[in-house]
């Protein structure tokens, strides 16, 4: 954030004032080489920063409640709600705020707002140090999944015992450490893995640890894979899902500038905060839903988390095809009043709030599918991958990004002809954003048939639980 709010600060570092007018006439001056790899360099920072942070937060909060609690499983189920209600809270501050200074005040302000609250929240967390739960890190979470698939390959012509006589062939030491509170029981598919896990004659030691580790692993580190396995269809679908809202920061910002942006004779609508609209519906149904309908549905299906954790994910894609429709229709109504009444700026004669039903419907994607991802990645990684887990939620974004770029280069390069430009070109009013929308809807459509598929098919992640209270053996409770 220095680096970035340094390249507005310092002359050398950003390219010379250009008026409107310049900009009209492409008089400006650019950026020359050298500004621009500085400011990747802050960039680049930021996403180093962004990678450390994110996929941890969520479970370094999961970690400071105790899940062998009623109390502390109820927090959890609160805590992916609420932590995405206030992540949402702080986009509305700094869509609103935030973007209107840089954008009606100054940049330099802007930026620096921002960068001193990242120096505030630094000294809050080591402040809070100490009254932090620490869970001790216990080796690399890589080298097990590395392990079970070397030991499965070569183990790959042996025979695997038949269901009914699996006790004592498999290698089942108890568990060690602190981060790892509950065991996998065995599941049957993907049963190949299990190979992995076949205790051979001469791969024990006489107190029972393995001679190696690359021919042996335990039947806990085998379901662990399993769950990677059973996992990535459903992650694989996310992505998809995600195209719609990487539009939110360039198409609908696009229409917002075409568009009537007045609220009073003097003040108008920053085009960059309008998606505030969808931060809105967040932050008032997530609340709303956790403790109104949670309870309700509740004590209907039984479930501690009122919906399947997949149900939850599968609506949130259906508000996003859906808002991609809706997206259409309005973008068709905002081109055909701009070009019926045509002026020097190309500014349609509507409100930017007709905008607001596609934002809306797609804060409630939000609500559903990005909570019901973050809550499903956490619960259905054991406990040491969770940091996985939200690794890779952030990397649905990144994949859904580079879809949607994937998809824009396409758009341009096949849907322009000699009588007409293409669909996303540069003058809004002449292109067909509305079909473009269409497209997106389509393919959301397409990926919520390919959800559903994989996710009736899935298997909800099962543990071996044993009672804190005394740790006696015949407290065992499968869930």
């Amino acid at each position: 954030m220095i680096v970035v709010t340094l390249t507005s600060w310092l002359p050398k570092l950003h390219p010379p004032p250009c008026s409107p007018e310049q900009l009209a006439l492409n008089q400006c001056i650019k950026a020359n080489n050298s500004q621009m790899g500085i400011l990747f360099i802050g960039f680049a920072f930021l996403t180093i920063g962004s990678a450390g942070v994110r996929p941890c937060s969520i479970p370094f909060g999961v970690d400071q409640f105790d899940p062998t609690t009623a109390k502390g499983k109820k927090g959890i189920n609160s805590f992916f709600n609420w932590y995405y209600t206030t992540f949402s809270l702080v986009l509305l501050i700094t869509q609103t705020v935030v973007v209107y200074i840089q954008d009606s005040v100054s940049w330099k302000l802007g930026l620096a707002i921002p960068t001193l609250f990242m120096f505030c929240s630094i000294i809050l967390f080591f402040v809070g140090k100490r009254v932090y739960i620490h869970v001790k890190a216990e080796g690399s979470i890589f080298s097990g999944i590395a392990q079970v698939l070397v030991a499965a390959y070569r183990k790959r012509k042996v025979k695997l015992p038949s269901d009914d006589n699996v006790v004592g062939v498999f290698y089942d030491p108890p568990l060690t450490g602190t981060t790892v509170l509950f065991k996998l029981p065995v599941t049957k598919k993907f049963r190949a893995l299990d190979k992995a896990a076949l205790i051979m004659e001469g791969e024990v030691n006489p107190d029972g640890s393995r001679v190696n580790q690359w021919r042996l692993a335990s039947i806990q580190q085998v379901e662990e894979v399993k769950c990677l396995a059973r996992i990535f269809p459903i992650w694989a679908a996310t992505i998809l899902s995600l195209i719609s809202m990487a539009q939110q920061q360039t198409y609908t910002v696009l229409q917002a500038t075409k568009m009537d942006r007045h609220l009073g004779p003097k003040f108008q609508i920053p085009p960059g905060s309008l998606t505030v609209i969808s931060l809105i519906t967040i932050a008032l149904w997530i609340p709303f839903y956790d403790m109104v309908l949670v309870p309700i549905l509740r004590k209907k299906t039984k479930n501690e988390t009122g919906i399947s954790l997949l149900l939850r994910i599968g609506i949130g894609m259906v508000f996003s095809a859906l808002s991609m429709v809706v997206a259409g229709l309005i973008e068709k109504l905002r081109r055909d009043s701009a070009n019926s009444n045509p002026n020097p700026l190309g500014i349609a004669p509507i409100s930017v709030l007709w905008l607001a039903p596609q934002l809306i419907l797609m804060g409630l994607c939000e609500a559903f599918n990005i909570v019901g991802q973050i809550e499903f990645f956490n619960r259905q990684f054991p406990e040491h991958m969770r940091s996985i887990g939200n690794s890779l939620f952030s990397c649905s974004f990144a994949g859904a990004s580079y879809a949607s770029s994937i998809i824009i280069n396409t758009v341009h390069h096949t849907t322009k002809t000699h009588s007409h430009p293409d669909w996303l070109t540069n003058d809004i009013n002449a292109g067909r954003v509305d079909y473009f929308y269409y497209l997106i809807g389509g393919i959301g459509a397409l990926n919520l048939i390919y959800f559903i598929y994989v996710a009736r098919r899935y298997e909800y992640r099962g543990i071996v639980e044993l009672q804190v209270h005394d740790k006696q053996p015949h407290d065992l409770e499968i869930k």
